[in-house]
């Protein structure tokens, strides 16, 4: 297994260009809207890299090495024995989640099927139902990556596999054989506040009702004139923390992708359940850190004895932790290379979503304002 880092910028172009003799199998490439949008970065890596799978966002800001960065970021992989397979989906709407998911769970299903990456748009999908459906399918494999971003502007989010990346598209690849070993971890950070509310109205991702109020009102009293204004953009700092009563250990953080002052209603990138519990969150910058720190080190873990091995990290943070610890997110970035060590190239980006298992039941499904780490490595045949 091979790993080769490039980015480019608008100054500079690329950064390098990839040997002749060291073709790739798979490479990830996330950037700015701005930077994706004309499809002539997918045009020219599509150039470098004629054998591979070419697999990207839209984003929030790049994760690359120990630095952020606000243009593109690429990593492109050769395996050595480990096949892999790209498939996609689009959708019209989030209705529309679960059946794609279901399609790509399909799609991939597999005996020997090790593991499965996955990119989503962003602001189209409900990623609860977009897991769901892959699950229903795909058999107890891990499934982790992340929602395509667009900073704090909620316009439009772009995905693209083996095409220049659109608007309401699934990418996801499936990694098969024996000889690859995938780990994943997922932690936040975020400490609660204020009183616990109950979902008493809501129809999938969309929340209508906390307590018999209108949702809204609920940021409404915590939140300045200017804050509510600049909804939803401001309510990523103050995500909600969510759980089934019945099972108040398996807790859940949504974010929020748009609001209706009219309905007073929330749209969140993933489920909120009637009859849940919901209570505010805040975050700090050593707590955010320690979460990234910590998922790392469950991603690290999860390699087992290949811990030592070479291989990549994929990093997905939320949008929100990186507009609350601005020049600081740096911060948790390096205390997640910490744990993983030099031995593992690191490439990611900041989402509107991420999806690993969860941390305490193992169930694969959507996160917000997390950080998540997924390992790759290959052992020798």
């Amino acid at each position: 297994m091979l790993a080769t880092s490039l980015a480019w910028t608008h100054q500079d172009g690329w950064n390098s260009t990839p040997a002749a003799n060291q073709p790739a199998n798979l490479v990830f490439y996330f950037g700015s809207r701005e930077v994706l949008a004309d499809g002539a970065r997918y045009a020219e890596l599509r150039a470098m890299f004629p054998g591979a799978s070419l697999m990207g966002c839209t984003t929030g800001g790049q994760i690359h090495g120990d630095e952020l960065d606000d243009e593109l970021s690429a990593l492109a992989i050769r395996f050595d024995a480990t096949q892999i397979k790209a498939t996609s989906v689009e959708v019209s709407n989030a209705t529309e989640s679960r059946r794609a998911g279901e399609r790509i769970g399909l799609d991939l299903a597999s005996a020997d099927l090790a593991g499965i990456f996955v990119l989503s748009d962003g602001l189209n999908v409900n990623g609860s139902e977009l897991v769901a459906g892959i699950l229903a399918h795909a058999g107890p494999v891990s499934i982790t990556g992340g929602m395509a971003g667009d900073g704090a502007q909620f316009i439009e989010t772009l995905v693209g596999i083996d095409c220049a990346p659109r608007g309401k598209m699934i990418a996801a690849v499936g990694f098969y054989g024996k000889s690859v070993r995938i780990g994943h971890g997922s932690a936040g950070g975020w400490d609660v506040f204020g009183p616990k509310r109950r979902i008493t109205r809501s129809s999938g991702n969309l929340l209508l009702e906390l307590d018999g109020a209108p949702a809204l009102d609920l940021y409404a009293r915590y939140l300045g004139q200017d804050e509510i204004d600049a909804l939803p953009g401001s309510a990523l700092l103050f995500p909600l923390q969510i759980h089934d009563p019945k099972r108040p250990e398996h807790q859940i953080v949504r974010t929020i992708l748009a609001v209706d002052h009219t309905t007073k209603s929330m749209t969140f990138a993933g489920d909120m359940p009637e009859g849940w519990v919901a209570q505010l969150m805040k975050g700090s910058f050593d707590r955010l850190s320690q979460g990234a720190a910590d998922a790392a080190q469950q991603a690290r873990t999860g390699l087992g004895n290949c811990s030592d091995g070479n291989g990549v990290a994929i990093l997905v943070s939320c949008i929100g932790r990186r507009l609350l610890m601005g020049q600081r997110a740096v911060d948790e970035v390096e205390a997640a290379g910490a744990e993983l060590g030099s031995n593992l190239q690191r490439l990611g980006f900041y989402s509107y979503g991420e999806i690993s298992p969860h941390a305490v039941s193992g169930v694969c499904e959507l996160h917000n304002q997390t950080m998540t780490v997924t390992t790759i490595v290959e052992i020798a045949a």
